[in-house]
């Protein structure tokens, strides 16, 4: 088992200008521990600490680009203001001294955003056309020309800050039912214009923002953009329904300047078109219509999938992981993204790739209530 984890998951990668050691990543997740979007020197130490320990790659968590709508928390980190990139040049230093390699996620979380929230309490909600995930018209204010304009520089602005600060890449949070899954989600995004229409036409805003970027970053600079069926509290939507959905929605993404897709799913082993009679699940098809590397998530090495409120509450005990390195050793996805084994055990990649699985700590509240 050692031997076998060892020689799949320790192989390099190279991603653009980025070379990680393994194709081990570390998922982004949401933590609220950065008062007024500073992420302090705890954060440095969380990051680092699971560096150290053989993390190849680190996505952050969600971090929001400036624009007064983007975020809902002041514990959030901000990608904007003097003080918070300061912080986050602080965290890159303290990843790079421990061998790792790391990516913030940009985020705007677009019609999730309640009324009143802060950082910005004044600002709105916003989103394509104002609708709910749960498809409630009215839920916040459409989006103008002008806004669009306004968020896509923002992202543009943050990923130049990204790179001049020393990062690795950059991710864009495109799932979960946040803004720009938004535009490319027909249930949310009704608009009459440019932005709206078939799924290749809800592409515009992503491909936008992708493009925008790659104007303001070196060529090789590695954009990531992570993206997924499910929406947050609903499992069963799709983006598409069959591989060929998928692929339209997916190759104008990789023709903006896509370096590498991250494809959230719930169960790394689940297929995702089983009607296709192909095992592959939701990482395997991206990479089977793009081409492009993908990273796999879901479940890796725990035996209950992620559920509303498993962040802090429903456990999970450790599983093995013979099923991931039988599709990883088959070429399925390149890289793959742990997050709540990840959490609970900042060792995670040390003990697996030294079969140390015994060792692992669960998923519970406990093994998380600090965030260590």
């Amino acid at each position: 088992m050692s031997t076998r984890a060892a020689q799949l998951l320790s192989r390099p990668f190279t991603l653009g200008s980025a070379t990680l050691p393994n194709r081990i990543v570390m998922a982004p997740m949401t933590r609220q521990h950065s008062p007024g979007g500073i992420p302090g020197e705890d954060v440095a130490a969380y990051y680092a600490r699971r560096a150290a320990a053989g993390t190849g790659l680190i996505i952050t968590e969600g971090t929001t680009v400036d624009h007064p709508s983007a975020g809902f928390s002041d514990g959030v980190p901000r990608f904007h203001g003097e003080e918070q990139l300061a912080g986050w040049s602080r965290v890159v230093q303290a990843v790079h001294a421990q061998g790792g390699k790391i990516m913030p996620q940009l985020w705007h979380v677009g019609i999730q955003r309640p009324a009143g929230a802060p950082p910005f309490t004044s600002a709105p909600s916003v989103g394509p056309s104002g609708i709910a995930l749960d498809g409630t018209p009215g839920a916040g204010a459409a989006m103008t020309l002008t806004d669009i304009d306004d968020v896509v520089r923002a992202f543009a602005d943050a990923a130049q800050a990204a790179e001049r600060i020393g990062f690795d890449g950059v991710e864009l949070h495109g799932a979960h039912g946040y803004l720009i899954d938004q535009f490319l989600w027909e249930r949310t995004n009704q608009r009459t214009d440019a932005y709206s229409g078939d799924p290749v036409s809800r592409t515009k805003f992503a491909a936008d923002v992708v493009a925008a970027i790659r104007e303001k970053v070196a060529p090789d600079f590695p954009v990531v953009l992570r993206f997924s069926q499910w929406k947050s509290d609903n499992y069963d939507v799709r983006l598409a329904e069959d591989p060929g959905e998928l692929e339209a929605v997916l190759t104008p993404l990789a023709d903006a300047g896509v370096d590498a897709f991250h494809a959230s799913g719930r169960r790394y082993w689940q297929p995702e078109f089983p009607d296709s009679g192909s095992e592959l699940n939701i990482a395997g098809w991206t990479k089977k219509v793009t081409g492009k590397p993908v990273i796999t998530v879901g479940s890796v090495g725990l035996n209950k999938v992620f559920e509303p409120g498993s962040l802090t509450g429903a456990g999970a005990a450790v599983d093995n992981v013979d099923r991931l390195l039988d599709r990883l050793e088959q070429d399925e996805f390149d890289l793959v993204a742990v997050g709540r084994g990840l959490l609970a055990d900042p060792e995670w990649a040390d003990k697996v790739l030294n079969d140390r699985l015994a060792d692992l700590t669960p998923y519970s509240k406990a093994a998380i209530e600090t965030l260590h």
